[in-house]
């Protein structure tokens, strides 16, 4: 792992437990074990695919580099 994706998954580590703080799933409970953690996982990975669906969906084509969250 070079020092650029050491420091993505770092970035990505240190989000993630901050959100866990206040994280709640879709339907209200609280995530509790990791089971809930990856339903919170997808549900975030839901809602960024979506938004970026709906981003280019009104401002156009995706580029490159935004095609990633498609695949």
């Amino acid at each position: 792992m070079d020092m650029n994706e050491r420091q993505i998954a770092l970035a990505v580590l240190e989000s993630l437990s901050g959100d866990l703080i206040y994280a709640h799933l879709k339907n209200g409970s609280r995530v509790l074990d990791v089971a809930d953690l990856r339903q919170y996982i997808y549900e975030q990975m839901c809602r960024l695919r979506t938004n970026d669906r709906a981003k280019h969906g009104l401002y156009g084509t995706p580029d490159n580099n935004s095609n990633l969250l498609f695949d």
